[in-house]
């Protein structure tokens, strides 16, 4: 199995159970600095962590799973590389902290995977730019008499996703939960000051 073994935090040291944890996740060719800047522009100031994901693909740009077909990636690595992040999760986050999940394309599909298989442990879920995979989850049954919240932002000029994998995902996300679906004009494949406001009036409801 593939390990997590490097990542950047901050507040989780002296975390008291007060607040949910963050936990970032970066998009196929980054790394765990990607995200950690945002940490700054986020309502709630909660603690932290941003994870570099366990496949080294070169120096400084790494992946939760090798890319397949654009968009729809072989299920098998996706549950794969969810067993290695609830692994170190579970092994250096407190077992009672509520999270955070916040991802960024590849990131964003890993952020929707921990709300489909643990859902009890995420107080939300934030996918930038990503998607969900096209596949039943453990906790798709529940998701859907549940309805829990999540924000989706995409660009509209994004040239990555391509418009099937957006449709599976609005799809998924309208049949499961409560989403907050925005799209942003001119916007590629990345992250603004309007996505930015979004996902802080996302978090201001936590």
């Amino acid at each position: 199995m593939n390990v997590i073994v490097t990542h950047l935090s901050s507040g989780l040291e002296s975390w008291d159970g007060a607040k949910p944890i963050l936990v970032m996740l970066h998009g196929y060719g980054s790394n765990e600095q990607d995200l950690a800047g945002l940490s700054g522009y986020l309502h709630g100031d909660f603690p932290w962590v941003s994870l570099r994901a366990p496949l080294s693909l070169a120096p400084g740009s790494n992946a939760w799973f090798p890319l397949a077909a654009p968009g729809n990636p072989l299920p098998e690595n996706v549950e794969h590389a969810t067993e290695v992040l609830w692994a170190w999760i579970d092994a250096n986050l407190p077992a009672d902290a509520k999270l955070i999940a916040l991802g960024f394309s590849q990131g964003g599909l890993m952020a929707s995977q921990l709300l489909r298989t643990r859902p009890e442990r995420i107080a939300a879920t934030v996918i930038l730019a990503g998607f969900t995979l096209g596949a039943e989850q453990p906790a798709d049954a529940w998701l859907s008499e549940n309805r829990p919240k999540v924000i989706y932002c995409r660009g509209l000029n994004d040239g990555v996703i391509s418009g099937e994998t957006v449709a599976r995902t609005v799809g998924w996300l309208e049949g499961h939960t409560d989403a907050q679906m925005f799209k942003y004009p001119g916007l590629a494949h990345s992250i603004d000051e309007r996505v930015l406001s979004d996902v802080n009036d996302y978090l201001d409801q936590i």
